[in-house]
């Protein structure tokens, strides 16, 4: 393109005046801001203004008012869109790290709701009329379903390992088995957040082995705790071995030590019936002899987002009182939904029953494969004449997977209802999927689309035929 040329065409760019006057644009004016509008008018020409200052290829019809009215519209939606949004998770990953992990129970939606709608006795001593602690919320739950001498709430797991470390450790030396070095979400690696902490680390034993011995041998006079990181994201399996926490517990305590356990997923019930059984239960990690225990207060526990620390009386408070806890403290929501999660699992079978994690976790084969059916014959029903021989609806036996960092070895038997194309690309279909409102979020597996039935909600089998169906019509399969 000529000088000459892209002279003339930046001409041709209408006046922002302009713009906002057309009929589309004007319309908009009753909806949304008016600098929302303005700003999204502006952004719409500076970018054609650019393609023509860069020599890209732009036609007339680009510059017409009423094509650039158009783009004005698209980009206000999208301005005033939501960037955090419900999605449908068809993957079959129950506490899904990228999707928002574990879903809160009816009664903790409940809850938030009931107390951020008023104002509420956070910080206040209802029965002295003083000023009170955030932190007596749950602790009493805790307590009386732990077994605790006390307990403190942070905002989440990385963060109670960092506080118990920095209150009972700073500039001690903590040892750690090597083959319990983890790294959890976000690249956060167990060493980086005991060094962020100030604790000095010592690595005992082999990546697959360590003995109780190896512990023993290490102690020095700068040892002040043994600490326990369970691999709830990975296993070791073959010729392998780890000392238990009863065995650390009464080492440490043997040598005048603490012995401390980050449990990272933090199960309240045993999961061995349902086909999870390598995670420890917290009331049973404790009665080991562990002095403090952290664990998150999503993930398998099924609550919101938070990092839990039961244990000791005496360390605990220690905890309360480090100015750390300020920049870790959690929120009235936090507080109101484990509180509501807690109250859940004073009766197990309620639990089971009502925390959504555990639900899931807990559906049987059968009901699985009667909602794939359901679905399947849902979506064959919107794909009459031709569009079923273009679209293979099936059921398919498929594994669900607990996610979040747990139980990386178990493998729950589930359903899936299985899409594949004679014409066109899954991987196009999976795209259209994921841009509908709300998104829908599948695995691709062989060629063909999965949407496992465990994570599938209640009212998810509406949208999911709706956006197949448009799909379909956009194609013109």
């Amino acid at each position: 393109m000529t000088c000459h040329s892209s002279k003339d065409m930046l001409r041709k760019l209408p006046a922002v005046d302009k713009l906002l006057r057309h009929e589309k644009v004007a319309r908009l004016k009753e909806r949304y801001p008016k600098n929302i509008l303005l700003r999204a008018t502006r952004e719409v020409i500076d970018v054609r203004r650019r393609c023509i200052l860069n020599g890209e290829v732009v036609s007339e019809n680009d510059l017409t008012v009423e094509a650039l009215a158009d783009e004005v519209q698209m980009l206000v939606s999208k301005k005033m869109g939501w960037t955090l949004k419900p999605v449908v998770n068809a993957t079959g990953v129950i506490v899904h790290t990228n999707l928002g992990r574990s879903l809160l129970p009816d009664s903790a939606v409940e809850r938030i709701v009931a107390i951020v709608r008023r104002y509420n006795n956070l910080e206040y001593d209802l029965e002295k009329g003083t000023r009170g602690s955030r932190y007596v919320h749950a602790e009493g739950l805790l307590r009386d379903l732990t077994g605790a001498e006390a307990a403190l709430v942070v905002n989440n797991n990385a963060g109670a390992v960092l506080l118990v470390l920095n209150t009972v450790a700073k500039q001690r030396e903590v040892i750690v088995s090597r083959g319990e070095l983890v790294e959890i979400g976000g690249s956060f690696r167990i060493p980086e957040v005991m060094a962020a902490s100030g604790a000095i680390l010592r690595e005992v034993g082999c990546t697959n082995r360590t003995h109780l011995s190896d512990y023993a041998n290490a102690i020095s006079r700068d040892t002040i705790a043994l600490l326990k990181v369970h691999k709830s994201n990975y296993r070791i399996v073959g010729f392998s071995k780890e000392v238990s926490s009863a065995e650390l517990a009464e080492l440490a305590h043997l040598r005048g030590l603490y012995c401390l356990e980050d449990m990272g997923s933090g199960s309240f019930v045993d999961l061995s019936p349902y086909g999870i059984k390598n995670e420890p239960i917290v009331k049973a990690e404790l009665a080991a002899g562990v002095d403090v225990l952290t664990f998150s207060g999503d993930k398998l526990l099924g609550g919101p987002q938070a990092g839990i620390i039961i244990g000791r009386k005496e360390i605990v408070e220690r905890c309360k009182k480090n100015p750390l806890t300020r920049a870790l403290r959690v929120d009235k929501l936090t507080l109101a939904a484990l509180e509501a999660t807690l109250k859940l699992y004073l009766e197990e079978p309620v639990a089971l029953e009502q925390v959504p994690t555990l639900s899931m976790i807990a559906r049987t084969s059968d009901s699985l494969k009667r909602d794939a059916e359901e679905l399947a014959s849902r979506i064959r029903a919107i794909l009459p004449g031709p569009y079923g021989q273009d679209i293979n609806v099936d059921v398919e036996r498929c594994i669900s997977r607990v996610g979040g960092g747990a139980s990386p070895d178990a493998e729950l038997p589930s359903w899936a209802v299985s899409l594949r194309l004679a014409n066109g690309s899954v991987v196009e279909l999976e795209e259209f999927l994921r841009n509908c409102n709300p998104p829908i979020i599948v695995r691709i597996d062989n060629d063909r689309i999965l949407m496992d039935l465990r994570t599938i909600l209640p009212g998810d089998d509406k949208y999911i035929a709706e956006a197949i169906q448009r799909f379909v019509r956009s194609k013109k399969l």
